[in-house]
């Protein structure tokens, strides 16, 4: 398509057609018109004004100008509202493509920049010499520490998106013990169902956890599978199946991005260091904390569709164990 100008952007609002309307983004992006599509995405979303609803349009120009734009366009759209109809969240998108030392300058302060800083983290960029301004929204480090997994990060593109899970080992199977010893929830439990929230809220997910005394085995059998398969990780290895986790919103549900999955390993860390009243917590102390357990994925050798999410952490230095089973179908 030729480059396009306000007057046919505003045509292409008008008729409504969504079909067009994605052309005339397309254009827009090919011929780097982005006054034009700026205004484009206010109209539509103004649209409802007069009887027309252009939300698709108008979250997919929002989305192109995070991926494409020049910083001070894709700063323009992290703003806290969501653009319903982007493959992912706009900070994360915005942080692909731009630092934050681009984006800075550009953006008002709010959740959504703040979320762009923390994604830019993941990324491997130094924030702690430029905070953003607004609200604190993930109590983090604004840097990456070394004990840290390796996060799995969205690839955004203009008509798509990847999201890679980390890779599957392979399980060896395992005899549940015939009788343990439930234990009572509490914050690690907790906080392995919370890095699935999104699966169950917004999803058809379904999500156990169990705590048990006694080895990672007497967990995984407190939430009733007959048989199991097993395999011992690193804890590194384990936190990143529980960021990815974090991130993703299942099946239907919104995800979340990377920086709220780094969020929920850091949360999940400080329940096994019985660190949350002391919140944010001290990074040696998680490290000692997750070096101190034993980390184990498993499955109940069940088809594997979807999303899952199962997990078992043995504590040798309490003998106390909690696993997680957590799954969305298509």
């Amino acid at each position: 398509m030729a480059s396009v100008d306000r007057a046919t952007a505003e045509d292409a609002v008008r008729a409504g057609d969504l079909d067009e309307l994605l052309r005339v983004i397309d254009a827009c992006c090919e011929h780097h018109e982005w006054d034009v599509l700026a205004a484009l995405r206010g109209a539509c979303e103004r649209s409802h004004e007069t009887g027309r609803q252009l939300w698709p349009a108008a979250s997919h120009a929002a989305y192109r100008l995070a991926l494409e734009a020049p910083p001070p366009y894709a700063a323009s759209v992290l703003v806290d509202t969501h653009a319903r109809f982007a493959p992912g969240p706009l900070p994360e998108v915005a942080a692909q493509a731009h630092t934050w030392r681009e984006l800075a300058p550009h953006v008002t302060p709010g959740a959504a920049g703040n979320l762009a800083a923390h994604e830019r983290v993941l990324r491997g960029e130094d924030v702690s010499g430029n905070v953003p301004a607004g609200p604190v929204v993930l109590e983090l480090p604004w840097t990456m520490e070394a004990w840290e997994p390796h996060y799995e990060l969205a690839e955004y593109h203009a008509h798509r998106a990847e999201f890679p899970a980390p890779p599957a080992p392979r399980l060896s199977p395992v005899t549940l013990p015939a009788s343990f010893s439930r234990d009572e929830s509490d914050d690690v439990t907790n906080a392995l169902a919370d890095a699935t929230r999104v699966w169950t809220t917004e999803s058809n997910g379904r999500v156990h956890t169990a705590a048990a005394r006694g080895d990672a085995l007497a967990a995984i059998a407190a939430l009733g599978p007959r048989t199991a398969r097993i395999v011992e990780v690193a804890g590194a290895e384990a936190l990143a199946q529980v960021a990815w986790a974090g991130a993703s919103g299942g099946a239907h549900g919104r995800r979340r991005g990377a920086a709220a999955g780094r969020f929920g390993t850091w949360w999940l860390a400080g329940a096994l260091a019985g660190a949350l009243d002391d919140w944010p917590a001290d990074g040696a102390r998680l490290d000692e904390a997750v070096t101190g357990c034993r980390w184990y994925l498993w499955d109940a050798a069940e088809p594997a569709t979807g999303w899952s999410l199962q997990l078992a952490i043995e504590d040798p230095s309490t003998g106390r164990s909690w696993a997680v089973s957590a799954h969305d179908a298509r």
